[in-house]
């Protein structure tokens, strides 16, 4: 079977003209028509009238099936050649059907930009830390509150001294298990701390699937309908948004911001409880490691923001009922990158300044991301379709709605991410490091 593109079969093959209804008169289209031919009978004529004589030497045929040939090519390379309004396009009409095929645009990222974002000038600090955890050098740790020196795992018996004259420090079994755990899941998360483009697609997999689950739900490919993402900004308060949060499949709440007294602008749904780990480190001091302002099913997802933090994990993580999920590492090194990348872009662009000094305007290897960041990532790759509230400043509004606090940490750079939020509803082909293969869900942001 050979397929012909045709801009005029009558013309071409002797077949009769079609009738003329006005049915397609877009002459940017052609059509992909399909003969049941075979090639020793190509040059035979597809419609021949029997009161017709078509006197035809041998020697012929052969050179006019090549004219038909070139004929054919020459008219399909000009068809598909010619740009549609200086953009290049090709219309194709089968069965019915119209397929608009249009090449992407390639996005040229700054390649100095892109190399000093994938720097990590915390990572030698933080891979000692991860081995002094892992050869139990607790006291290293300042004043961290680890379950080494808790109460409820270990004792001194007075009856029992050391080399020094001191009571012995004995360890209950219950403290030993719990060491294998948060041994394990420590050299598991920073085995997996690499820089993986794909990790947005995997977000399904490693989220929502385990939440379904909890939920009694069947797990699948599908994402969530629609999410809202509420941050904490003083600017909430200016707006009723509370029913329109509430209206989203999910809701995804930021570090246990309380709604209560605040329903009408910030809603009272509450899908998912997205922290860091200080938040939960503070929990960890409370009786059963109570964490749960939006109730005990709610599912929470933290990131890491220190190792020792994985302590709190191992011991409160049995306590939950609800799900208590970290985010995969590859996943915050992505969203690392990305923010350093807008951060050093704006610092550029607003100060003229060397690359070098960008560090000491954002407390060096303590700079990070916000909680408000990786949670809108987070819901790009779980949602169909995202909005965002809470997310800006005024002058005349609070940091937070719920607290009084004013002023910001140094050690984000909440104007780059608003621009890495522009992006996303503008021109999210600008955003780096994201595989090329992911779709961005469409953004709607409330201020």
């Amino acid at each position: 079977m050979v397929s012909f593109l045709c801009l005029n079969p009558s013309s071409l093959f002797g077949i009769p003209n079609e009738p003329e209804d006005g049915s397609e008169s877009d002459t940017d289209l052609f059509k992909i028509r399909t003969f049941f031919l075979f090639w020793p009978y190509l040059a035979n004529p597809i419609y021949r009238p029997p009161n017709v004589i078509l006197l035809m030497k041998r020697s012929f045929r052969p050179l006019i099936s090549i004219l038909m040939l070139v004929a054919l090519t020459a008219t399909l390379s000009c068809r598909i050649a010619s740009p549609r309004r200086g953009v290049f396009t090709v219309s194709a009409e089968l069965e019915s059907t119209t397929v608009l095929i249009q090449p992407p645009q390639i996005q040229v990222f700054n390649s100095t930009l892109l190399k000093f974002a994938s720097i990590d000038i915390g990572e030698a600090k933080s891979k000692l830390e991860i081995k002094q955890l892992l050869e139990r050098d607790f006291p290293n740790q300042g004043r961290q509150r680890n379950f080494a020196t808790s109460r409820s795992f270990s004792h001194h018996d007075a009856k029992s001294k050391n080399s020094n004259g001191l009571p012995l420090l004995l360890r209950s079994p219950k403290f030993y298990r719990y060491w294998l755990d948060f041994r394990r899941n420590l050299q598991l998360w920073a085995r997996k701390k690499t820089f993986q483009p794909d990790i947005m697609m995997d977000l399904v997999s490693l989220v929502k699937t385990p939440i379904d689950r909890h939920n009694g739900l069947m797990s699948s490919a599908r994402k969530y309908k629609s999410c809202a993402v509420v941050g904490n900004s003083g600017i909430l308060l200016n707006r009723d948004y509370g029913e329109l949060i509430d209206g989203h499949e999910i809701v995804i709440r930021l570090n246990n911001a309380r709604t209560e007294k605040f329903e009408e602008q910030v809603g009272s749904k509450t899908s998912i409880s997205f922290v860091n780990s200080n938040i939960l480190h503070l929990c960890a001091r409370r009786e059963g490691c109570f964490c749960h302002p939006y109730g005990r099913n709610v599912p929470i997802i933290m990131y890491i923001c220190q190792p020792v933090h994985f302590m709190d994990y191992t011991v409160c993580n049995s306590s939950h009922k609800a799900p208590l999920l970290i985010t995969d590492p590859r996943f915050d090194v992505l969203c690392a990158r990305i923010v350093k990348y807008y951060s050093a872009k704006r610092f550029l662009e607003e100060t003229r300044k060397a690359l070098g000094e960008w560090a000491s305007t954002h407390d060096g290897s303590m700079f990070h991301y916000s909680s408000g960041m990786q949670a809108v990532m987070l819901a790009l790759g779980i949602c169909d379709k995202v909005s965002i509230f809470g997310f800006g400043k005024s002058t005349s509004a609070k940091h937070h709605y719920h607290t009084n606090q004013k002023s910001e940490l140094r050690l984000h750079d909440y104007e780059a991410e608003y621009a890495f939020y522009h992006d996303l509803v503008k021109n999210p082909q600008a955003i780096p490091f994201i595989s090329d293969r992911f779709r961005f869900p469409p953004v709607v942001i409330y201020l």
